[in-house]
C-alpha cells in the first residue's frame, strides 16, 4: 500500500518480519529463553502497579545490593507480546550489579498510545518505590524504546524525586516521530491523527536537561528505523547515535543477554 502518492509502500517499510530470515522462530526462542531465566533467577513476578490485569511488572535482584534499577520496556508495535518474553534480556545488566523491572502494558486497540505512554510512567513511579535507592536506567526496544524515550520528555507527569534519579537512557531501534505511522495499515489500530502523533513523537518533545541518551540501533534493520534513530539522536541535544553493524530489528537486543557485550555496557554504564 502506497500512501498521499508518494509512491512508497508505508506497510512494507516498517515490516520487519517480512526481511528477517526465519522471523517466526524469534518470538518462540525469546519465550523459552525467558521462562529458563525466570525459573533459575526467581524474582518478583506480576507485581501489579495498576487494575488492568497487564499493569503488572516483574524485579530481577542482582546478587548483593544493586546499583539503581534498570527500566525495560518490551516492543510488539504497542499491539502485542508482554514482559513474560524478555525475562533472559535481564541477565546483562544484572551481572553489573543493577536490578532489573520489566512491565507490561495495556495494548491498542483496547487503548491509544497516549494511554501506553501513561502505563509505563505509573509503572516508572511503581519501581522508584519498590526500589528508592539509587539511578534509574531507562532501555526498550522498538516500540519500547519509543516508550522509555517517552519518559523522558518534559511533558511526561513524572513526580520530581523520580525525574532526578533517571540517569541514562538507551532506547533500542525506537520509533521516535509517529507521523509516518498514520500511512500504513496498522493505524486502524493505533487511531493516530496529526496531533495525536506529534504529541506521541519523543524527537518532537523536549528531553529533560543533563541525562545521558545514546540511541542504538542495528545497521541491518530496515532503513525507516534508520531513519528513526538518526531523527532521535539529531533532535535532543548532546544524544549519541550507535549503530550496530550486522545487527537487525530482532537480534539487536541479544546483547543484552551478555554481561560484556557493548549494548550492556552502555545500558548500566559500566
Amino acid at each position: 500500500m502506497s500512501a498521499e502518492g508518494d509512491g512508497v509502500d508505508w506497510d512494507d517499510a516498517y515490516a520487519n518480519a517480512a526481511h528477517i530470515p526465519r522471523a517466526e522462530t524469534y518470538p518462540p526462542r525469546w519465550a523459552a529463553a525467558a521462562a529458563a531465566f525466570r525459573a533459575k533467577a526467581g524474582g518478583q513476578i506480576d507485581v501489579p502497579y495498576g487494575p488492568h490485569p497487564r499493569q503488572r511488572l516483574d524485579l530481577f535482584q542482582p546478587q548483593g545490593l544493586a546499583r539503581g534499577v534498570v527500566m525495560f520496556v518490551h516492543g510488539g508495535y504497542w499491539m502485542r507480546f508482554d514482559k513474560s518474553v524478555w525475562s533472559h534480556l535481564a541477565a546483562g545488566p544484572l551481572a553489573h550489579g543493577w536490578a532489573v523491572a520489566m512491565p507490561s502494558y495495556r495494548l491498542v486497540p483496547e487503548v491509544a498510545i497516549a494511554d501506553i505512554t501513561r502505563d509505563i510512567t505509573a509503572a516508572l513511579q511503581h519501581i522508584a518505590q519498590m526500589h528508592p535507592d539509587g539511578p534509574i536506567h531507562l532501555t526498550g526496544h522498538s516500540a519500547g524504546g519509543h516508550l522509555a524515550a517517552r519518559m523522558l520528555c518534559d511533558d511526561v507527569p513524572l513526580s520530581p524525586e523520580v525525574a532526578s534519579r533517571i540517569a541514562r537512557v538507551v532506547p533500542i531501534s525506537p520509533v521516535s516521530d509517529l507521523r509516518p505511522l498514520r500511512k500504513t495499515q496498522m493505524n486502524e489500530r493505533f487511531r493516530l491523527d496529526e496531533a495525536a502523533a506529534r504529541a506521541e513523537s519523543p524527537a518532537l518533545r523536549t528531553p529533560r536537561p543533563g541525562v545521558p541518551v545514546t540511541v542504538w540501533v542495528g545497521g541491518a534493520e530496515r532503513p525507516v528505523f534508520l531513519d528513526q534513530a538518526r531523527w532521535l539522536a539529531a533532535a535532543w541535544p548532546g544524544a549519541a547515535l550507535k549503530i550496530e553493524e550486522g545487527s537487525h530489528h530482532f537480534d539487536v537486543i541479544a546483547g543484552l543477554e551478555q554481561p560484556d557485550s557493548a549494548l550492556t555496557g552502555t545500558v548500566a554504564g559500566a
